[in-house]
Formats: structure tokens, C-alpha cells, sequence
């Protein structure tokens, strides 16, 4: 009997050894082994050229010590997907070099905030490069590039940020930290809707849900405002970003109609405002006149670019008196709106100009005091008053399908609404 208990006892030692064993073997050899799996080698490396103001593609190129040949055939690649004559100063064409070789493997180049273009070399023989190509080969294995535009792989969080008004709501937004991007794309959303200049009172909130783009784990910009609430005068306005159909994009309200309309707000541009709120409406008589006409006056930094509130015709841009230099838009048989006092005209009489386009910038001209726009608009002839005159919204979502876009927003409203 106590040999057996002997054997039992040497049995399980013997057990606990060899799960000792197998576990140190699994927490040192094991793991030290997989430390030591081989990483991939890089087989390409890279350079950045600046664009400078002035320079050329090809003149880049050289100074990249890329050979003629090859930034032609570059050139002429990309040409029919994007012209780069077009490149841009302030930005970058990143060069891709194979380690092995040091030769130019490919291009990349980001055309705007969406998109980049990717000019890549392949090799093939000279036979099979002259028969495909307009440029003959000029080795035996001389390149051939091809050229096409991607869209930036974006990781896409989304954020919401709130806020109450308290000297305006640029530089409230900007004093939280909130990227000035994504407030003037919420300011832009309600373009429309609000007079931020005048309408806007302490007190009134904001709130927005909007994405933030990352690229390589790092923050890039602000996307896309998704949905918004601004409170003025204990009033909520609402602005939905909607896709109804390709014909049918933008920003509605609520209930389903446009948040779009025929007239912007102001014909300056948000973050140029330079007066804040006010606590009432303000209408400024520029002139004694005697028909007595109605105009707001928006102070602005001189310079700043002036907007048509909606699409037209330039009827008079030119010097008129008091008013300085001056433009006026008809923008159909009943409404035409007029801009005075700007430091330079950009448009010309005849000219067609769409909604937001410039037409000119901010100055004194004529009898003023200081840098502002004398923005007028008039209904069959007769002055009014821009700030009360109420205008029919663009399109809005179609009967048939409000039930979806109610479902779509129904989960950014709640948010919105959430204390």
C-alpha cells in the first residue's frame, strides 16, 4: 500500500514537472520565438517637393533630379485624369523611389481635400511599351506610367460639441477649442436662415454634430456637418444634412423642406462679420433720401469678400457718388439687390453671377466712415427691408419620401435636442 501511494506520488511530481516545463516553454521560448518572426522589409523610400509659388511641374521635376523622359511621360500620363499644370503652391508631390534601384516608381499628388492622384510606373518591354503607348519606348525596359485619383482613406469619427453665445459665435466656438472649419461649415449650413450679424442675441445656443477626419491615426480636419441646432431668441432652427437623389443634396429643416433659399442671409461671408450680436434688429439709413430707402450696413475687414445673395445679372458695377464703387444684381423681374461702398469691383455689367459668388470687396468708398457693405434690396423698384422680407425655400423632400428622411434624422434630432 505504501508503495503504491510512492508511485502516485512520483506520478503526479512527474505531471507538475512537465506542465511546469510547458509553461515556461510557452511564456519564454515560445513568445521569444515569435519576437523573432522577421518584419517585412520596406522596398520603397520617399521624398517631398514643395510647391513654390511660380514653379512648374517640370521645373520640380529637375530640380528632383527626374530626368526629362521621364517627367514628360509623367506629365502626359496624368494628363487626362488631372492637368499637373494645375499643381498648387503651398502643397506637395511626394516622390515613391524603389530602395533597390533608386528608381522613380511613382508620384502622389493630393489634389484637394477628397482626392489624390497616384502617376505609378510599370515595366515592360520596348516592343509591347511601343505598341501600347503614343511615346516609344527608350530601353528595353523602360517604364510606363499610368495615372489615376483615389480617394483619401479618411477614418471618419463623429463629434458634437454646444455652446452659448456671449460676444458672437466665431469667437465664442473658437475660444472652446472647436475647429474654425467646422464652425464655418455650421454657419454655412445656416447661410440661409440666420443673420449672424444682426439677429443673432446673448444667450442664443448652438449646437452641431459633424465628422472628424484622421488619416495615419492622426487628426486632419473637420468633414462633413451632419446635423445642427441654433436657439435665437428661444426659437430652434434645425439644418439636416440630406442626400434625396443626386439631383436633391443639401441641408433641410425638420420637416423635411429646404433649408436652402433663394437669398443668403448677408452678403459677407460668417467669419468676416466683424459687429456681433445685437439685441434688437438694426436698419441703417445711409443717405436722407428722399424715397426713404431701408439698407443694412455689415462691418467688416477691408478686403473681405463680398457675395451676391443669389443668382443673377450684373446690371451697373461702376463708381455711383455717395455709395462709391457699386454693383447691382437683378436676379429676375421682381427682386435686385445692391452693394456700396466696396474697396475693388470683381464683376462686370452684363455679367451672370450665381449665389455666394464674389462680386467684390469690403471698403469706404464713397461716404463712409470705415470698411462696410451698404447691402439694399428691392422688390419691383421699391427699397425693403431685407431683414423681414420672407422667400420661399428650393426644393424639399418629396411626400413620398419624408418617412425616410424622418427615419434618418430621427437618431441626430434626439442628439440635438438631448440636454
Amino acid at each position: 500500500m505504501i508503495g503504491a501511494n510512492k508511485k502516485l506520488i512520483i506520478f503526479v511530481l512527474f505531471f507538475v514537472l512537465v506542465a511546469a516545463v510547458v509553461f515556461i516553454w510557452q511564456e519564454r521560448g515560445f513568445s521569444a520565438f515569435t519576437a523573432k518572426k522577421p518584419t517585412a522589409t520596406p522596398t520603397t523610400y520617399s521624398k517631398s517637393v514643395e510647391i513654390i509659388a511660380g514653379s512648374t511641374f517640370g521645373k520640380l521635376m529637375a530640380d528632383a533630379e527626374v530626368s526629362s523622359v521621364d517627367s514628360q511621360a509623367i506629365f502626359d500620363a496624368a494628363k487626362g485624369v488631372y492637368d499637373l499644370s494645375k499643381i498648387k503652391s503651398g502643397q506637395k508631390l511626394n516622390l515613391i523611389y524603389k530602395i533597390d534601384t533608386d528608381e522613380l516608381a511613382q508620384i502622389i499628388y493630393q489634389i484637394d481635400t477628397e482626392e489624390e492622384l497616384y502617376v505609378t510606373a510599370s515595366r515592360v518591354e520596348k516592343s509591347v511599351a511601343a505598341e501600347n503607348t503614343d511615346t516609344a519606348a527608350t530601353s528595353e525596359n523602360a517604364p510606363v506610367w499610368s495615372a489615376e485619383r483615389k480617394k483619401i482613406p479618411y477614418e471618419r469619427k463623429i463629434k458634437t460639441v454646444e455652446g452659448t453665445v456671449d460676444t458672437s459665435m466665431y469667437a465664442d466656438a473658437l475660444q472652446q477649442g472647436i475647429d474654425e472649419r467646422a464652425i464655418v461649415g455650421f454657419a454655412e449650413a445656416f447661410q440661409w436662415t440666420i443673420d449672424f450679424a444682426w439677429e443673432v442675441q446673448k444667450g442664443d445656443s448652438y449646437k452641431f454634430v459633424y465628422e472628424e477626419r484622421y488619416l495615419n491615426g492622426q487628426y486632419a480636419m473637420p468633414g462633413q456637418i451632419l446635423a445642427g441646432r441654433f436657439t435665437n431668441q428661444g426659437k430652434n432652427f434645425y439644418a439636416f444634412y440630406y442626400k434625396e437623389s443626386d439631383d436633391n443634396e443639401g441641408f433641410f429643416d425638420e420637416n423635411g423642406e429646404s433649408a436652402e433659399k433663394m437669398f443668403l442671409k448677408t452678403p459677407v461671408a460668417f467669419k468676416y462679420i466683424s459687429s456681433g450680436y445685437t439685441t434688437g434688429l438694426r436698419y441703417v439709413e445711409a443717405f436722407n433720401v428722399a424715397t426713404g430707402h431701408r439698407a443694412v450696413d455689415y462691418a467688416a475687414a477691408y478686403g473681405s469678400p463680398i457675395w451676391s445673395v443669389g443668382d443673377g445679372t450684373v446690371v451697373f458695377a461702376g463708381w455711383n457718388g455717395p455709395y462709391g464703387n457699386m454693383v447691382k444684381v437683378r436676379h429676375n423681374g421682381t427682386y435686385q439687390t445692391n452693394y456700396g461702398h466696396m474697396s475693388k469691383i470683381a464683376v462686370r455689367k452684363g455679367q451672370v453671377v450665381k449665389q455666394g459668388q464674389t462680386i467684390g470687396y469690403v471698403g469706404s468708398t464713397g461716404f463712409s466712415t470705415g470698411p462696410h457693405v451698404h447691402f439694399e434690396m428691392e422688390k419691383n423698384g421699391v427699397k425693403i427691408n431685407p431683414l423681414k422680407e420672407v422667400l420661399p425655400p428650393s426644393k424639399g423632400i418629396d411626400d413620398e419620401g419624408k418617412n425616410a428622411y424622418f427615419a434618418a434624422i430621427s437618431d441626430l434630432k434626439n442628439q440635438l435636442d438631448k440636454n
